[in-house]
């Protein structure tokens, strides 16, 4: 049983949710301490269970639908579905297991959180077809990722408010600039196999200058909400560490050297959200 859950953990790649929960917490605690909301350890383990049910479903799916283009591509062959490690009747399984899971545990949330579950459904899942016919695709990963704060905060107030659609915004630049970066290493497949994407469109220094412009947006929505929020001091510590990971990530890649991606893409955004999101909301408890 322990092999079958590294498995499954492997092919939704379950590290990677460092990159939506620590917003999903952000949303959570901007809905208790801002939005006027209760705190409830019933509704906290409820929105964890809808970021773990949804991601892994969105992920299982991305896998599932992508097995022959994986098969092909040097870089993915070797992942769970194509390697034959996971069958694709079982790898669906557990995605609508996942999705059944996600829509009921809204249910139990309120009422407006499981009527807007499909919708959430459909950007997570859709996200994987996009690739097929639009070189944005990487803006709809974003949209996907940045449905955590706003979901979060739903969850505790029912409303929606301007504050965790900033954050919701900032998640949207930030995710689909470093996915357009981790993209780059697939530039040549893109093109050969007739697949969309930014680096397949504008080559690989220009998918690095639209990356900037998104990340230079992102900054711009940290200050924004630190701004708009009245954030103290400990919140723009975490805003200074985000925006110079932001920084670092197009100081490591470059153009004609690609080495560094697999430490931009976890390290430098791992740092990024944790720290952010650590400091974001120890303002909020400790300095509202």
């Amino acid at each position: 049983m322990f092999t079958t859950i590294n498995k499954y953990l492997s092919l939704v790649k379950f590290a990677h949710t460092i990159f939506a929960m620590p917003f999903a917490l952000i949303g959570y605690c901007m809905a208790v301490t801002i939005g006027g909301g209760a705190f409830s350890w019933l509704t906290f383990g409820l929105v964890i269970l809808c970021m773990v049910f949804a991601r892994s479903a969105a992920m299982a799916f991305n896998r599932w639908l992508d097995v022959d283009i994986d098969k092909l591509n040097p870089r993915t062959a070797k992942r769970e579905i194509p390697a034959g490690i996971i069958s694709k009747s079982n790898a669906m399984v557990f995605i609508i297991a996942n999705c059944v899971l996600f829509v009921a545990t809204t249910w139990f949330i309120n009422k407006i959180c499981f009527f807007l579950s499909p919708i959430a459904l459909l950007v997570v899942l859709g996200y994987s077809y996009t690739k097929r016919f639009t070189a944005l695709c990487h803006m709809v990963l974003g949209v996907g990722l940045s449905l955590a704060p706003i979901g979060a905060h739903l969850a505790v107030t029912g409303q929606f408010a301007t504050l965790p659609v900033l954050v919701s915004c900032l998640v949207l630049c930030w995710v689909s600039g470093f996915d357009i970066i981790y993209s780059l290493q697939d530039e040549a497949f893109d093109k050969s196999q007739h697949l969309n994407s930014i680096p397949a469109w504008l080559g690989l220094r220009g998918a690095l200058h639209f990356s900037e412009a998104l990340h230079v947006i992102a900054a711009a929505l940290v200050i924004t909400i630190g701004i708009y929020g009245h954030f103290h001091w400990l919140y723009w510590i975490g805003a200074v560490v985000f925006m110079s990971m932001l920084v670092s990530q197009h100081m490591l890649v470059k153009p004609n050297d690609l080495s560094r991606i697999n430490i931009m893409f976890m390290t430098t955004n791992g740092i990024a959200s944790v720290v952010f999101a650590v400091f974001a909301i120890a303002d909020m408890l400790v300095l509202a």
